[in-house]
Formats: C-alpha cells, structure tokens, sequence
C-alpha cells in the first residue's frame, strides 16, 4: 500500500515535550525556588554522554539548576553517598550502565528515595509494581515512576491512545500493546505499568512472549503475568493497535509487515528499530522519545521536591499537635 492511499503521521518528540513543559513550569513557579539536580557520569557511553548535554541543556532553558560529576566507577558509591548528604542536592540522576551487572542494581538502592529522581529505588520499585500510586495513606505524596516508562505513558496520554473517558486507571482498558524489549529498567516496567491501567500487554524479547494483564473485566488491581508457551513475535504483534521497540542492537528491525494496519508505533531505543517501512501499515509513528523523557525527569524532580515538602508540612503538625497542651483529658 503506498502512502498516498495510507499516510501516516510522523510525531516527534519535541512537540510532545513542548505540551508536558507547561505543565512543570506551573509546578516550578509553585514551588519558589530552583531545584538542583546532580548528574553522576562514570562510562564512555555516547549515549549517556548526549542523555547528559540534554539534561543539562533542558534544565537551564528551563529554570532548574543541573551539575555533572564525571567520577570513575570505582567513586560512584562514594559521590552517591555525599550527594544524598548534601542539602543542596533536590535530586541525582545516575547514568547507567556503569558495572552493567548486579552492581548497577546496588547503585540504584543507595540513592536516597527523597532523591530519586529515576524511580528506581526499592520502594517506588514495589509500588510501580503492586499499582500503589501514593507514598502515604492521605495521598499527598505521589510516588516516582521511571523516566523512560512514564514517558512512554505521556506519549499515548498526548496521543489519546488513553481513553479519558473512562475512570484514571482504567483508561488503556481494551488496548492490545505488544512492547519489544523487557529489560528490568524500561521494558519490563512499562509493560506493567500499561497493564495496571487496563491493557493486555506482550512483552517480547530473545526468550519468548509474556502476557501481561490486569485480571478478567474493568477490576483495579496490580498486574498479573504469562507465560505464553511457544508464541513469538509473530503470533502476537498482529493483534496489538500499539506497537512499542526498545531494542539496543543497531541490527535490529522490527519485522513491520507483522504490523496490525493502522498501529501505533513508538520506539524508545537510541537505534532505529523500525525501517522506512513502517509508515506503509502504522496510523502514527514517533521516532524517538528523549527529549520527553528529559522532560519526565524535570517532573519527578518536581514530584521529589513536593513531595519532601509535603512531608515536613506533616511533621510540622504532627509537632505541634503532640505540643499542644492537655486539659481534662483533651486538647486545648
């Protein structure tokens, strides 16, 4: 099919981005005052280095302190330490892979949870996966999702593939996603997070096809998980309405003539993992998600910094509730 008779619109990241700044300059305005964020930098990675000079550039165009720290790995543990003791320091962003094995993971752990601003500390973790949204009983303080999943999340939130009629958490129910990557960091996350508001999602990588849901019907609950013996890519991408790759290999395709006609496709990894092609069957396609992504962040620096301010607000009256003096039995 060609084109003409099938166009499809090519959305980029920035204009998506340009609709989710707003959104933090109100938060930033709020909040009275610049928050700092710490980039810690310790490979040679391209990549981490271009995710950096856009972190740092998104910052100051947008009124939000950033500073980079290039240790070697051997300093990590000890600059992540400093930095959670460090009063101004709001947040610390660790650019992985450093060690690329389980150290990598316990790096992730030391980070203070008041300043993650990644979300992957143990907690945020747990939550993300249990569909635990807030961080306390009263709801005022919202817990953190990885950057790279929630903008994901943002993309289809601009792209109505949320459905906002329905209830929050209910709004991907009776979406068909197939998401090509499940590393512990962005993959895996992101096909929980799109069960947990409704959809069926496959996970797909080199060892097999996984069935994420959220249970039979419209019920609210955490996700459950599949195993879909003997499936592959090919049983499952043909039925999805959004197809979402993150594969790292520069070798990569996504094999397009699988595509559902008239899919939503989405790639979130550094290489092109759909060809020219891919226009000739998707309804939508976005290239790329940094620059999102580098916005998402910015927002969980926000969400960190109110966050610990909700906490001290009910520390201070919790204070002078215990303080107040006791006449007859009651307060006075």
């Amino acid at each position: 099919m060609s084109q003409d008779t099938h166009p499809c619109k090519v959305v980029l990241a920035g204009n998506i981005a340009k609709s989710l700044l707003s959104e933090v300059q109100a938060g930033l305005s709020a909040l009275g005052r610049t928050p700092h964020l710490l980039g810690i930098l310790a490979n040679s990675d391209p990549a981490a280095q271009v995710y950096a000079d856009w972190t740092e550039r998104t910052c100051k165009e947008n009124g939000f302190q950033y500073s980079l720290k290039n240790v070697a790995k051997d300093d990590v543990e000890e600059t992540i330490m400093a930095a959670n003791n460090d009063p101004a320091v709001d947040g610390i962003i660790v650019y992985y892979p450093i060690f690329n094995n389980r150290q990598d993971q316990y790096l992730q752990q030391i980070v203070d949870v008041s300043k993650d601003v990644e979300g992957l500390s143990h907690q945020y973790i747990f939550n993300m996966y249990q569909n635990i949204r807030f961080l306390d009983e009263e709801q005022a303080m919202k817990s953190v999702l990885p950057c790279t999943p929630l903008a994901v999340i943002k993309i289809l939130e601009y792209l109505h593939i949320y459905n906002t009629i329905l209830p929050y958490g209910n709004r991907l129910f009776g979406r068909t996603i197939c998401v090509v990557n499940r590393s512990e960091v962005v993959g895996r996350p992101l096909a929980a997070l799109l069960a947990n508001d409704g959809a069926c999602v496959y996970s797909v990588d080199v060892t097999g096809v996984q069935q994420f849901t959220r249970g039979e019907g419209i019920r609210k609950r955490k996700h459950e998980v599949v195993e879909k013996e003997g499936w592959t890519i090919e049983d499952c991408a043909p039925l999805c309405d959004v197809v979402i790759t993150g594969v790292p290999g520069d070798k990569y395709k996504f094999p397009c003539h699988l595509l559902k006609e008239g899919a939503v496709c989405i790639n979130f990894s550094s290489e092109k993992n759909f060809g020219p092609e891919v226009k000739q069957k998707a309804a939508i396609y976005v290239p790329a998600i940094g620059k999102v992504t580098i916005v998402v962040l910015l927002r969980n620096l926000l969400r960190i910094v109110q966050n610990r301010q909700a906490q001290a607000e009910k520390s201070k009256s919790s204070d002078q509730k215990t303080s107040e003096p006791v006449v007859n039995g009651a307060t006075s």
